[in-house]
């Protein structure tokens, strides 16, 4: 008979494509992992691998077992933890993917509020670049998914608005814009930028904003492209160049240390939206944790 567990060593050793980095995660030893994988070969009569010593592979075989496997390990989970929770309580394990800012500043608060509520359901944040967070959500790798974007192709994942995130100009303390009001969109050639990679949410709401004042961002002089928006706001501190990024890693790390910048006729925000897929059958803690969701003001307050 075929083993949950079993299925969700494969499901972590396919998605890694490393039987070490698989071990790691799951908490066990590689060679526990080999195992179950080769246990699942001989019970299927057919390689889900191709192994070099290099890296892994799937098989076609081992294609086509993952979308099954997704289900029954799914469905394994739903079985314990209703269960359980018919004891009167709330138990589980919520996977939550993000993208950096969100899942550096928007998730501790919220999950401390679930948490409150919640205490018995276990929770793993997974911090990937946007794209990536919600291929994850969409594809049932993680229940849930913080994210600046939609993805309209996503037919099975529903979303709901949480806050309003403001992208703001900063620069260095001693930057001859601080001793203006304002700045004309014209002053912004000339000037070195860093900036985030091209597919961030930070950078997409930059891109498109910018547009809007009739600048193209390629004309801007690009001196350094940085991942994160910390290093952007570390960066301009230290007087590096000019730089945008979300005013909330401002207020947590760089306030009094870097200066905002008004630029006439730009306003830059990027809505974040929350999302869960209706795909797949939902556990009684992940139910929870939407409710939880639906019933949050917003913007959802930070403090």
């Amino acid at each position: 008979m075929l083993d949950a567990h079993q299925l969700n060593v494969f499901l972590v050793a396919a998605e890694t494509l490393n039987f070490t980095r698989a071990a790691q995660k799951l908490g066990m030893s590689q060679p526990s992992v080999s195992q179950h994988i080769q246990n699942l070969e001989r019970f299927f009569c057919t390689p889900l691998f191709v192994r070099s010593t290099r890296n892994l592979q799937l098989t076609d075989a081992g294609i086509a077992l993952l979308p099954l496997s997704r289900k029954m390990v799914s469905q394994s989970i739903l079985i314990e933890e209703t269960m359980a929770s018919l004891q009167g309580e709330v138990f589980g394990h919520l996977m939550v993917g993000c993208s950096t800012t969100p899942g550096k500043y928007l998730l501790p608060p919220l999950l401390t509020q679930f948490h409150n509520e919640f205490a018995k359901v276990r929770i793993t944040c997974q911090v990937s670049p946007q794209n990536e967070a919600i291929d994850k959500l969409s594809g049932g790798l993680v229940n849930f998914a913080l994210t600046s974007q939609i993805r309209e192709s996503c037919k099975d994942v529903e979303f709901r608005e949480f806050m309003r995130d403001e992208i703001i100009l900063i620069a260095p303390l001693n930057h001859p814009w601080t001793q203006r009001e304002s700045i004309d969109s014209d002053d912004l050639f000339g000037e070195e930028f860093l900036m985030r990679e091209q597919d961030s949410g930070t950078y997409f709401s930059v891109n498109a904003a910018l547009a809007q004042i009739g600048v193209d961002t390629s004309d801007l002089t690009t001196l350094m492209t940085l991942g994160n928006s910390e290093a952007i706001a570390l960066s301009v501190q230290e007087g590096l160049g000019v730089g945008f990024i979300s005013e909330i890693v401002v207020t947590k790390l760089g306030e009094g240390r870097v200066a905002p910048i008004r630029v006439n006729g730009l306003y830059i925000y990027r809505e974040i939206y929350i999302g869960h897929n209706t795909n797949q059958p939902a556990t009684v803690a992940q139910n929870s944790f939407w409710e939880f969701i639906q019933g949050l003001p917003y913007p959802f307050p930070l403090t």
